[in-house]
C-alpha cells in the first residue's frame, strides 16, 4: 500500500533531508579566492559543491594519495579481511622507503591499527608499502586495487603509481577527485580514531620509539577541523585535504598546489568560513521522533506498531531558503511477529517535486504472534461488535 504525505507538518517531524548528487542549491555571490593552483569544497552528506577552482585540473597531490590507501585498509578492516589487532611482518622494501616514515625494521612484526595510525598522523610510507603488501601481496597490485578504486567512486581525473604519493611519473589527481576520496574514506567512522591524535610515541618491537606529530596544523588552529591529510613535493607544491564540522554540517575541502605551507592551511580556512557563513543542513527526518500513523499488523498481539525513519534525513540548501520537500511513505504489508527496528516500509523524500532520498521505515516496537488465546479474544470482540 502506498499512501502519499506532501507536508513536512504531517510527519509530526522537523524541518528538511540528505541529499542525493545532481541537484542545484542556490550558489552564493563571493569574492573569495584561494592562494593556490586547484581548489574545492563541498558538503559530504551530500556531495554538493560550495566552491571550485581549476578543480579539473590534473596536477601531482603527493602524499594525499595515502587518502586512497587507507580507504582500501579500513575497507579491509570493515569488511573483515583485515583485523587491527593482526600483525604485519615488515619486508625489506617497507623498511628501506624513504620520506616521511616511522622507521619500520625489515622482519619486525606490527599491528595493523599501529600501521594505519601513523599513516594518519604521520603520513608514514613505510607502513603504507607493509599494509600495501599484506593486502595486494605487492604494492604493484595494490596500485591496480587503488585504481579501481579510484574509478568506482567516480574519480575519473585520477591516476595511481604507488602508495605513497612519493614523485613517480603518470601519477596524478585533481582537486575535485581528492575531495571525492576524502569524502568516501570519512564513511569509515574509525578513521576518526586516528585523525584527531596530535602527538604519540610509535613503540617498535625491539622497544625503540619513534616520535609522530600529526602534519595536520588545523587541528590545532580551527577548532572545527577534526581530519586532514597533507602533502607534499617539490614537484606538488603544498597540498591539503581536510574536513570540519560545525553543528550538523560536515564539509570536505581539497587545496593543490600551494606556494607554502600556510597558504594551504590558510586557504583551506577560508573555504570552511565562507561554507558555514552562507550554507546548513537542515533536518527533515528525525530517528528519534515516529510518525503519527502507525502501520497495521496481521496475525500479531497488536494490531498496529508504531514507525520511525531510520536514520537522520538533512537537505544542503542556502542559510536562508527553504526548500520544498514532500513525502510519499510506503507501506509493506506487515506480519507478525515484528521486532523492533525492522524495516517495514519507506520514506521517499522530495525535493521540489524530484526524488532526493528514500529512507527505511522501521517498527519502533516488538509485535508477538498471536496465540489461540488472543485470536479467539478478537473473534469474540468482533461478534460483541
Amino acid at each position: 500500500m502506498k499512501k502519499i504525505i506532501p507536508l513536512l507538518c504531517s510527519l509530526g517531524l522537523v524541518a528538511c533531508g540528505a541529499g542525493a548528487s545532481g541537484f542545484e542549491i542556490e550558489k552564493k555571490e563571493n569574492n573569495l579566492t584561494v592562494n593556490c593552483k586547484s581548489a574545492y569544497l563541498i558538503d559530504f552528506n551530500s556531495g554538493e559543491c560550495i566552491y571550485k577552482q581549476n578543480e579539473l585540473e590534473r596536477l601531482p597531490i603527493a602524499s594525499m594519495c595515502k587518502v586512497m590507501t587507507l580507504t582500501l585498509a579500513l575497507e579491509a578492516v570493515d569488511n573483515g579481511q583485515l583485523s587491527l589487532d593482526e600483525y604485519i611482518t615488515a619486508s625489506e622494501k617497507a623498511s628501506s622507503m624513504g620520506g616521511s616514515q616511522v622507521f619500520l625494521a625489515s622482519g619486525c612484526q606490527y599491528k595493523v591499527d599501529q600501521l594505519i595510525k601513523s599513516i594518519v598522523v604521520c603520513s608514514a610510507n613505510d607502513s603504507c608499502v607493509a599494509l600495501s603488501e599484506k593486502l595486494a601481496g605487492s604494492e604493484e597490485s595494490f596500485v591496480a586495487m587503488m585504481n579501481s578504486k579510484a574509478q568506482e567512486i567516480g574519480c575519473t581525473d585520477t591516476l595511481f603509481s604507488n602508495c605513497t604519493g612519493l614523485p613517480k611519473p603518470t601519477q596524478y589527481s585533481c582537486a575535485k577527485d581528492v575531495a571525492l576520496m576524502f569524502r568516501n574514506l570519512l564513511k569509515f567512522e574509525n578513521y576518526f580514531n586516528y585523525s584527531k591524535i596530535w602527538l604519540e610515541d610509535f613503540v617498535h618491537p625491539d622497544n625503540r620509539t619513534t616520535s609522530m606529530t600529526n602534519t595536520n596544523k588545523l587541528l590545532k588552529k580551527y577548532k572545527l577541523c577534526d581530519g586532514g591529510k597533507t602533502g607534499f613535493t617539490n614537484e606538488a607544491g603544498f597540498c591539503f585535504t581536510a574536513t570540519a564540522k560545525k553543528d550538523n554540517m560536515r564539509l570536505i575541502s581539497a587545496v593543490l598546489g600551494a606556494d607554502s605551507s600556510n597558504h594551504r592551511f590558510d586557504s583551506t580556512v577560508k573555504m570552511f568560513d565562507f561554507g558555514f557563513a552562507n550554507y546548513k543542513n537542515k533536518l527533515i527526518l528525525d530517528k528519534d521522533v515516529n510518525l503519527k500513523e502507525e502501520f497495521a499488523v496481521s496475525g500479531g498481539k497488536k494490531n498496529s506498531i508504531s514507525v520511525y525513519p531510520e536514520t537522520n534525513s538533512y537537505v544542503f540548501t542556502g542559510i536562508n531558503s527553504e526548500p520544498n520537500i514532500s513525502f510519499n511513505v510506503i507501506y509493506n504489508p506487515v506480519k507478525a511477529p515484528v521486532a523492533k527496528g525492522q524495516a517495514v516500509g519507506k520514506i521517499e523524500i522530495y525535493k521540489d517535486g524530484v526524488i532526493y532520498e528514500t529512507v527505511n521505515a522501521i517498527s519502533g516496537e516488538d509485535v508477538k504472534k498471536a496465540g489461540f488465546g488472543d485470536n479467539f479474544k478478537n473473534i469474540s470482540e468482533r461478534w460483541a461488535i
